[in-house]
């Protein structure tokens, strides 16, 4: 038997658990190795940081009003067909199922996988189980599947099972990620690397990479000022904008948060500005263990571990990193799989995605969207090309970012006596001061990153001919 309507179950602690568990994954530990090769000081890196937490707290205020005047199912995707109209939606949603959700699950698990290959050396990245041509199907990638299909199942034996998963990984890796940073800077405050790394601050020497028959051969410092730099931090942005996303999966979830009017608009606050705290902290404490130039150019960008090889001995920090990293993988990802369902099920309740995904199953979950989530992030991780489908998707993420904050100001002209719970902070200060911001970035990419940003949009506009074969579909069963 099928259940109708889901049930809210979650509260406070849940939500703010949700958003900052669907935020960390394994971005923090290597990013900032790019970062600081692009940016080339170690203040622009912080300012980087800072300024990435300061767009994602803006917009996670601002998502508050909208939050809590359609807390259903689905989220953004709502609050885009309320705004706007159902084509916009349902490319913002076709962009989250073929790229933006999808690939990220498929990318925080192959994380998974192989930081367990430093446990289990099965699951080592290098490790092939079979060869065909260009294809190579590895043991990471089939545990990166496995890790899949173990979360969706959970989920979709209830929400219980997704809150308690969310509860215990969260709450695991905030804990440790506050210890490891608080020894990190505590040790490296002794060590004077700090103040030889702020001796010369604000000098930006980019490593700029010497590619040589399509591949990189080296690095060329170069010092940056002016526009150049501008440019550089906004290019250098993606890694940390990358790892402060998914904050708004908590909105796709709505319909099961108890008084969601509150919740959501508190958790989506106190989510961000944890992640954003810890991010922050966390690099000053790269920056207090290690040379610029050992970030910059950490093995295999892994500069989180290599902060850890200053503080434990031998294969401690190897181990401590990895474990850490597992467990925040993991717990990341179940937040993913849990929100990212209810999206394609308020599609599917429009006649725009499978119809099966609208369903419920009998413990009140969307069994059969998370299954189609389930099998299309799958493939991604066998294909391989997941994190070349990122980088094309963070552009229209951040366009879909821009004209959904955009809708507070359509909706309150629209929608004038529509009852608002919460109100957008600093409206409408705060609510502009983001879309300029991220359009400021937007406009970076399009120079600097012109390929990567051009398929980012193809990605979007392959949704219109599928949105009118949806659209004619429900028409032909309706008449």
């Amino acid at each position: 038997m099928e259940e109708t309507t889901t049930k809210r179950t979650l509260g406070l602690l849940d939500t703010t658990l949700l958003v900052a568990g669907s935020m960390v994954g394994s971005g923090i530990f290597i990013v900032s190795s790019d970062m600081a090769r692009t940016v080339g000081s170690p203040a622009w890196l912080l300012v980087c940081w800072v300024l990435t937490g300061l767009i994602t707290v803006f917009a996670a205020l601002s998502y508050g009003e909208l939050a809590g005047m359609m807390p259903q199912a689905g989220g953004q995707y709502v609050y885009l067909k309320k705004a706007y109209s159902p084509l916009i939606a349902f490319l913002y949603g076709w962009t989250v199922f073929l790229v933006i959700q999808t690939g990220v699950i498929a990318a925080v698990a192959v994380a998974f996988a192989k930081y367990v290959g430093v446990f289990f050396p099965l699951f080592d990245e290098n490790n092939i189980l079979l060869q065909i041509g260009v294809f190579k199907l590895k043991y990471a990638q089939l545990l990166a599947i496995a890790c899949i299909a173990l979360l969706t199942w959970l989920n979709i034996q209830g929400i219980q099972y997704g809150k308690i998963i969310q509860r215990v990984f969260t709450s695991a890796k905030l804990i440790a990620l506050f210890g490891l940073i608080g020894i990190g800077i505590y040790v490296g405050c002794n060590a004077g690397i700090l103040s030889a790394n702020f001796s010369n601050a604000w000098t930006a020497t980019a490593q700029i990479p010497v590619v040589t028959n399509g591949e990189t051969t080296g690095f060329l410092p170069t010092e940056i000022s002016g526009f150049v730099l501008l440019g550089a931090i906004g290019v250098a942005m993606i890694g940390s904008l990358f790892s402060s996303d998914a904050w708004n999966n908590v909105t796709f979830i709505a319909a099961e948060i108890k008084q969601p009017q509150r919740n959501i608009p508190l958790g989506l606050f106190l989510g961000t500005l944890i992640v954003t705290i810890i991010y922050v902290l966390a690099n000053i404490a790269y920056l207090c263990l290690l040379p610029m130039h050992d970030i910059q150019f950490a093995a295999h960008d892994r500069v989180g571990a290599a902060a850890m090889a200053v503080v434990f001995s031998g294969n401690t920090a190897t181990y401590l990193m990895a474990g850490l990293i597992v467990v925040s993988t993991f717990g990341c990802n179940n937040g993913l799989i849990l929100a990212g369902s209810r999206l394609f099920q308020a599609m599917a309740k429009d006649g725009l995605f499978f119809k099966k995904a609208a369903n419920l199953n009998d413990k009140g979950v969307p069994a059969s969207s998370l299954v189609f989530q389930g099998i299309w992030a799958g493939v991604l991780c066998l294909s391989g090309s997941y994190g070349d489908l990122l980088e094309y998707s963070t552009f229209a993420s951040l366009i879909f970012y821009m004209v959904t904050i955009g809708a507070i100001f359509i909706l309150r002209k629209k929608e004038p006596t529509m009852e608002r719970p919460y109100k957008a902070f600093g409206y409408p200060v705060v609510p502009a001061l983001y879309i300029l911001i991220t359009l400021a970035i937007c406009i970076d990419l399009l120079y600097f990153k012109t390929t990567s940003t051009g398929l980012g949009l193809l990605i979007v506009a392959l949704g219109i001919p599928v949105f009118y074969l949806f659209a004619k579909k429900q028409r032909n069963e309706t008449n």
